[in-house]
């Protein structure tokens, strides 16, 4: 797999409105540690992707399929993800401080110890994640669907919790 040629052929595809080049398909692919910092993967396919330690800082993955995706200890600061499918996606210990989540699907993700700070998941559907020790400092979940979702031991200083929260008392 030559993941620049991948990239270039995005790269047209998205520039032709899909009428040259190709999505980028790297589903299953394994790309631990991989350097994509500011790379635009708009409506990639990266399902089951092993993307462990990788550095997505301030890349576009509006729209990307991840369900099923590994990003432990990811770093996607800044990272655009809104629209992103990560259904069931690894997220343990990612930087995820600035991201912009809105209206992504992080339903039963693992998102235990990741760093949130100052994210937007406004309209985010986080039905049964795992936030527990996640830092949900000054994040926007406005709009969210928090059920099922734990927040044990989550730090939500500052956190804009949405109206009619349906997390139980002991998730939070």
């Amino acid at each position: 797999m030559n993941i620049n040629h991948i990239l270039e052929q995005h790269e047209i595809w998205l520039e032709t409105f899909c009428q040259k080049g190709s999505r980028a398909n790297l589903c299953g692919a394994n790309l631990r540690g991989v350097d994509l910092r500011g790379t635009n993967l708009r409506s990639a396919d990266l399902r089951d992707a092993d993307l462990c330690a990788a550095d997505l800082s301030n890349a576009n993955l509006f729209g990307a399929n991840l369900p099923g995706a590994n990003l432990s200890v990811a770093n996607l600061g800044g990272t655009r993800l809104s629209n992103a499918n990560l259904s069931g996606a690894n997220l343990s210990g990612a930087n995820l401080c600035c991201a912009n989540l809105s209206d992504t699907d992080l339903s039963g993700a693992n998102l235990s110890g990741s760093d949130l700070s100052a994210a937007s998941l406004r309209g985010a559907n986080l039905c049964g994640a795992n936030l527990r020790n996640a830092d949900l400092f000054n994040v926007d979940l406005s709009g969210a669907n928090l059920s099922g979702a734990d927040l044990s031991e989550a730090n939500l200083n500052g956190t804009n919790l949405p109206e009619g929260n349906s997390c139980s008392s002991e998730n939070v």
